[in-house]
């Protein structure tokens, strides 16, 4: 992998993290925020080039920093089928859209797309998945996620549900509730993550589906009222 030194950040054994600009944005009024583990190569490939097209086109800054957001996030099938398991908990209709998919393109605005930790990294040239080390067991990695999640959270300005993508981002949802700076009832814990590469994603999402679906009832009819 190719990727720019210019971009290096640090590293701490295996792990090695770079910039990437497509989380500096941050949709404050959002209702729905659905968290990944960290930007993947693709997703960076992406926010880069759309920033470069920008700057051609002599942008401002916060038009450029939208921009690579809404081209890079959760981009191919991986979109796709994030739509359709929300879909199918019909969070459509409390939002009062007619599909999931508006959040990416004419809804946009009641959504905010973010990574528990906001830069890339990886582990020998590979995406890092969340796992060996754990986020949560490792020092290294919570303190990018103490420095930029939290404080991201703490500035919205409402408390959307939190759609954690896999249990790596579950995991730090978790010590989150613990430190006080997001509640439970937020949190739509048990959302399989939606790569392809997850072969356990129907089966997941299945036997998770009516758990699922009361956790969103709850938000919108109980918490979501008393904001």
């Amino acid at each position: 992998m190719n990727y720019c030194i210019r971009f290096f950040l640090e590293s701490a054994g295996a792990l090695h993290v770079f910039y990437a600009p497509h989380n500096e944005y941050i949709n404050r009024k959002a209702k729905i925020l659905i968290v990944g583990i960290c930007p993947g190569w693709t997703q960076t490939e992406i926010a880069f080039r759309s920033v470069k097209e920008d700057l051609k086109r002599d942008l401002e800054l916060e038009g450029i920093i939208k921009n690579c957001k809404v081209a890079a996030r959760f981009a191919g099938s991986m979109r796709n089928n994030l739509i359709q398991m929300l879909d199918e908990l019909s969070l459509s209709k409390h939002l009062h859209i007619e599909t999931t998919k508006d959040l990416f393109d004419a809804d946009c605005e009641l959504l905010h797309t973010t990574s528990s930790i906001p830069y890339p990294i990886f582990i020998n040239g590979k995406n890092y998945t969340g796992h060996t080390p754990e986020i949560v067991d490792s020092a290294f990695l919570m303190k990018y996620v103490k420095a930029h999640f939290y404080r991201e959270i703490e500035n919205m300005e409402k408390k959307p549900l939190i759609i954690p993508l896999g249990k790596a981002v579950e995991d730090v949802l978790r010590v989150m509730v613990k430190d006080n700076v997001i509640c439970e009832e937020q949190c739509l814990f048990g959302f399989p993550h939606p790569s392809g590469a997850n072969g356990h994603r129907k089966e997941h999402f299945f036997n998770n589906k009516s758990k699922l679906e009361e956790e969103v009832n709850r938000y919108f009819e109980e918490y979501s009222n008393k904001i």
